[in-house]
């Protein structure tokens, strides 16, 4: 229990450090309003990658249905924003488009989760595919292919900023408990795990449940700061830009997932002005990073300020003894 303590307070310590940063940057005028939407951007898609990565690098399940629960959140936030403009209605919208995301997550969970590898990611893009076709359909509530307008734009960097910091404590602790241990224990040699009494649906089905849940919140968010929301933009696509977030920074890290999101935010941020170039570049940055480095920019090493303490620390006792 001290360890977690101590392992939240460090990371809510360099939390505070980072917002305090941006604030500055903010209130000298350093940030314009364009790298304020690339800022928000990649927050929105460190909750996405972080989540996806909870599914893919740590319970070892192949999931294509990130967007669908997005959308899921993106409909909620924006259906309840439009008929209760304030920020009770879309806080009241976020809740609700988590609710039914954690829902249909369990619902399709238990079913599909039993397949493995291509099955389950085609299973997966199917659901995702099923929830974009039914917003389309359900014209009198979310406005068919013609998407919502109109939306107040309650996402802010600060929302998103605050958000994206929850979502990565969450994922961690969960990853460094007991459920968590069970999950990788899962990932590791499923049938292995399943003779030692590891009722290994049961975990797969909560890490599904967690993602889809933190996927249906930055849908939310995006909608919030888009300030509409059309059934396209949560298509196949976007579930393959998740997961080259999460294969980018290597599968069963979370820093990782953090820091591919803005490298990649980054990037695209420098090659706006190339066009349609722009994609090419983009593409060929990634098939070089897979070559030389085909487990991610990480792997599945993890920052901690404990290890780096003590790298320091070991460092000037060795020097010590050495000139003594």
């Amino acid at each position: 229990m001290k360890k977690n303590l101590k392992y939240n307070l460090t990371w809510l310590g360099l939390a505070a450090l980072v917002y305090v940063v941006l604030l500055v940057f903010y209130n000298t005028g350093v940030i314009t309003m364009f790298t304020d939407r690339i800022i928000v951007n990649i927050g929105i898609n460190i909750i996405l990658a972080v989540g996806l990565n909870l599914i893919i690098g740590f319970s070892g399940q192949f999931s294509l249905g990130h967007a669908g629960f997005m959308a899921i959140g993106a409909y909620s936030g924006a259906i309840m924003s439009i008929n209760n403009p304030t920020y009770g209605g879309f806080f009241t919208g976020l809740l609700l488009g988590m609710v039914i995301s954690g829902v249909v997550a369990l619902v399709v969970g238990v079913p599909t989760l039993r397949l493995k590898g291509d099955y389950l990611a085609i299973a997966t893009l199917g659901i995702s595919e099923i929830i974009r076709i039914l917003i389309v359909n359900m014209r009198d509530i979310t406005n068919g292919p013609t998407g919502i307008f109109g939306i107040l734009q309650f996402t802010t960097w600060e929302t998103v900023y605050v958000f994206a910091v929850l979502t990565i404590l969450v994922v961690a602790n969960f990853v460094h408990s007991g459920p968590g241990r069970a999950t990788l224990a899962v990932r590791e040699d499923e049938i292995a795990a399943e003779s030692m009494g590891v009722n290994t649906t049961k975990y797969k089905v909560v890490a599904f449940v967690l993602g889809a849940i933190t996927a249906s919140i930055a849908g939310t968010l995006f909608a919030g700061y888009q300030q509409s929301v059309f059934p396209k933009d949560y298509g196949f696509m976007k579930s393959i830009d998740i997961l080259i977030i999460v294969v980018f920074g290597g599968m069963g890290s979370t820093t990782g997932a953090v820091v591919s999101a803005i490298v990649l935010g980054v990037l695209n941020m420098f090659l706006q002005d190339f066009g349609y170039v722009r994609m090419i570049v983009y593409a060929l940055a990634l098939i070089i990073i897979m070559i030389f480095k085909p487990s991610g920019l990480l792997g599945t090493w993890e920052f901690s300020v404990k290890k780096i303490w003590q790298k320091f620390t070991k460092g000037d006792d060795a020097d010590a003894s050495i000139n003594s």
